[in-house]
C-alpha cells in the first residue's frame, strides 16, 4: 500500500535526531595503528610497541575544530585492526601494551575530556570487524566480546553524542563471516546512553551514499523504512582496503523521498542524511598527502553543500605521527572557521518587514522567521499547501546566498520553492532560484547581485508549509 503524501508528511525526528541534526558540522579523527604502519586498513598483527605518539595534544584537536566552527569529534577508538586507544580489559591489542606514556595512557579520556572542558560534544566510532580479535568468526563469543568493548566506551566516558558504526566486514582468521548482533548493539546503547544517535549501520542517521562528499540534488529526510537495513547486508559491505571505495559515488538511488517513491512503498521514517568525507586524500594520516589537503574554497563549497543541503557535514582531520593535527590543515581549517562566521555572521534580513500570504498560526506571526530561533515558525491555514512570503530590507543589499529553514520538529514538507527579489516596489520580480526540498537547512548559492524586496514563494508542499528562518547574506 502506498504512503500517503498526509503520512509522509507527519513523520517528525526524535529528539535526539533533532540535537544532531542542529549540530550541523563535526569532526571525524582517524587516529591509530594505521597512523604508525603506513596502512590505511591493518591487519590486526601490529606490535602495539609501534604506537607512541610524543607530542600527542587532545587539546591541539579541540582547539582546531573550533576554530572552523565545528560541534563535535567522533573518534576511531578501534578501527579493523582491532587496536583500542583505550586500556580495554578485554585485550592486548591496546595502548595499555604501548611505550606511549609508559602503557598508563588512555586516549578515549584525554580527547572526550578536552572535547568537554572547551564545549565539543563527543562520540565514538567503535569497528564491528576485528582483524586481531581470534574470536571473530565465532559470532556469539565475539558479540558478546564486542558489546563488553562497548560497554566500556559508553560507560567510563561521560555523555556520548554519536556511536558510529561502518559495515565493513570480512572473514576472521577461522575463516568464518562474523553476523553481527545489531540489534544487541543498539539495546545497549539505547540502555546506556540514550541520547546518543546510531549512525549509518543504526536506526538514527543514514550515510549518504559515499565518501567523496556528493550530494543529491533533494536529500529527503523521510524516506522508506528499507533503507535501515542497506548499510548492514554482508554481501553490500567493504572487505577489502580499496582506495576507489572512498571516490565511489552511487547515483542509482538519486530520489530517494518523492512522491513517486512514496507510491511504491508501504512505509516510511524520519531517517537524515550525514556526508562524510576526508580533508585529505586518504582517512589516516599519510605524509604523501601533505600537499593535497583540501582547500579553503572546497571546504567552503563542500559546507554549503552538505549542511546546505539538509545533511550534515562529517569532515575527518587525521593527526599525524607526533599525534598532532598538520600544520597544513589546521591552517585551511581556522581560514575555513573566519570565512564561514565571515558570510553567515550577520543576516542582512534581520529586522525587514514582513507581509505573508495567509494568516500566521502556531508559534507567532511571520516575523518570528527572522528572529534567529529554531523553535519558532510561520505557517499557512491547515490545509493550505501553497504560500508566499515577502520581506523589506529597508534598503539595497548586496547579497549571494539566502538561506531557508522548515521547521522540522514537525515534519519536513516543501517541495518546490522559488525566490525572486527587486530593488523597488515599481519593478518587476526577478527571478533568483527554483529549488525542491528545504527540510532543516538550505544554502540557496547565486551570483552577487543587489536587491531589497525578497520574495520566497513556495509552490507545493505536502501539508501546510512551517518555516522557521529566512536570512539573506554576502561571501567574504
Amino acid at each position: 500500500m502506498a504512503v500517503t503524501i498526509e503520512t509522509a508528511a507527519r513523520v517528525t525526528p526524535s529528539e535526539r535526531q533533532l540535537l544532531w541534526q542542529q549540530m550541523e558540522f563535526y569532526a571525524f579523527v582517524h587516529f591509530g595503528m594505521n597512523t604508525f604502519t603506513g596502512k590505511q586498513w591493518g591487519f590486526g598483527d601490529e606490535d602495539p610497541s609501534l604506537f607512541n605518539p610524543t607530542e600527542f595534544d587532545a587539546n591541539q584537536w579541540v582547539q582546531i575544530c573550533q576554530s572552523a566552527g565545528m560541534t563535535g569529534i567522533i573518534l576511531t577508538c578501534k578501527h579493523h585492526d582491532g587496536f583500542c586507544l583505550w586500556p580495554s580489559s578485554f585485550t592486548n591489542h591496546s595502548v595499555k601494551f604501548s611505550p606511549w606514556k609508559n602503557g598508563q595512557g588512555d586516549m578515549v579520556r584525554e580527547v572526550a575530556d578536552a572535547c568537554r572542558a572547551h564545549g565539543l560534544k563527543f562520540g565514538v566510532y567503535l569497528s564491528p570487524w576485528d582483524r586481531h580479535e581470534l574470536s571473530y568468526g565465532d559470532s556469539p563469543a565475539y558479540n558478546n566480546y564486542f558489546l563488553n568493548q562497548l560497554t566500556e566506551l559508553l560507560s567510563n566516558y561521560g555523555e556520548i553524542f554519536c556511536v558510529w558504526f561502518d559495515g565493513a566486514c570480512g572473514e576472521g582468521k577461522n575463516g568464518k563471516r562474523q553476523q553481527y548482533d545489531w540489534d544487541a548493539y543498539y539495546t545497549l546503547i539505547r540502555d546506556l546512553q540514550p541520547n546518543a544517535v546510531i549512525s549509518v549501520c543504526g536506526p538514527d542517521v543514514r550515510w549518504c551514499g559515499n565518501e567523496a562528499g556528493h550530494m543529491r540534488a533533494s536529500e529527503w529526510s523521510v524516506v522508506p523504512a528499507s533503507m535501515k537495513d542497506n548499510e548492514k547486508v554482508h554481501a553490500k559491505s567493504q572487505k577489502v582496503d580499496d582506495n576507489s571505495f572512498s571516490k565511489r559515488i552511487d547515483t542509482r538511488e538519486e530520489d530517494l523521498g518523492t512522491r513517486e517513491v512514496l507510491a511504491q512503498v508501504d512505509e516510511v521514517i524520519w531517517y537524515p542524511s550525514e556526508v562524510d568525507t576526508s580533508i585529505r586524500p586518504n582517512w589516516f594520516y599519510d605524509p604523501a598527502d601533505n600537499d593535497l589537503v583540501k582547500t579553503v574554497d572546497q571546504l567552503f563549497e563542500l559546507y554549503e553543500k552538505t549542511v546546505g543541503g539538509n545533511s550534515c557535514l562529517l569532515l575527518n582531520l587525521p593527526p599525524d605521527r607526533r599525534g598532532l593535527i598538520h600544520e597544513n590543515d589546521a591552517r585551511n581549517m581556522s581560514e575555513l572557521g573566519k570565512k564561514l562566521r565571515g558570510t553567515y555572521g550577520t543576516n542582512l534580513a534581520r529586522g525587514a518587514s514582513v507581509r505573508a500570504s495567509g494568516s500566521g498560526i502556531g508559534n507567532g506571526d511571520a516575523l518570528c522567521i527572522l528572529d534567529g530561533r529554531s523553535d519558532t515558525y510561520w505557517t499557512t491555514p491547515e490545509g493550505v499547501a501553497t504560500a508566499e512570503l515577502e520581506f523589506d530590507l529597508g534598503s539595497i543589499k548586496l547579497f549571494d546566498r539566502i538561506i531557508l529553514q522548515e521547521y522540522i520538529t514537525s515534519g519536513q514538507r516543501v517541495e518546490r520553492f522559488h525566490l525572486a527579489c527587486k530593488d523597488s516596489d515599481e519593478e518587476e520580480w526577478r527571478p533568483l532560484y527554483d529549488g525542491t526540498i528545504i527540510g532543516y537547512k538550505r544554502i540557496c548559492r547565486l551570483n552577487e547581485s543587489r536587491g531589497r524586496f525578497f520574495r520566497l514563494r513556495i509552490a507545493e508542499a505536502r501539508l501546510n508549509p512551517m518555516i522557521s528562518s529566512f536570512g539573506v547574506y554576502i561571501t567574504t
